[in-house]
């Protein structure tokens, strides 16, 4: 699976814009960060996408996980953010079904509570 990796010196509002685009356009978004600075700029580039998304009635979840990862011979430690939309769990059909229509199509709602 590809990632978007994302470094202490990425653009937290290009990281975001990417995020929120891919969830636009129904991708399940999954982001590596390796190091403080890394983890930094992606939770703000998180942030950011959700004030992207919310104004068009996408609310997003963040779900982090840590994952070993060999980089040049040596085993790092990685923190991975899967990004999706939520759908509440008292959500009608139809609001289910407008948020499919809105660009969502190829992901299978996740309902929280």
């Amino acid at each position: 699976m590809e990632f978007l990796k994302v470094s202490s010196k990425s653009s937290p509002s290009s990281v975001a814009g990417a995020i929120a685009g891919m969830i636009k356009d129904g991708v399940r978004v999954e982001i590596q960060s390796v190091g403080a600075g890394a983890v930094n700029q992606a939770i703000k580039a998180i942030a950011i996408a959700r004030g992207f998304l919310a104004p068009i009635g996408i609310e997003i979840v963040c779900i982090p996980a840590f994952a070993d990862i060999n980089i040049n011979g040596e085993t790092r430690t990685a923190i991975r953010f899967a990004v999706e939309p939520r759908f509440k769990r008292d959500a009608s059909a139809n609001e289910i079904d407008s948020a499919l229509e809105a660009g969502l199509q190829r992901l299978q709602p996740t309902f929280y509570d």
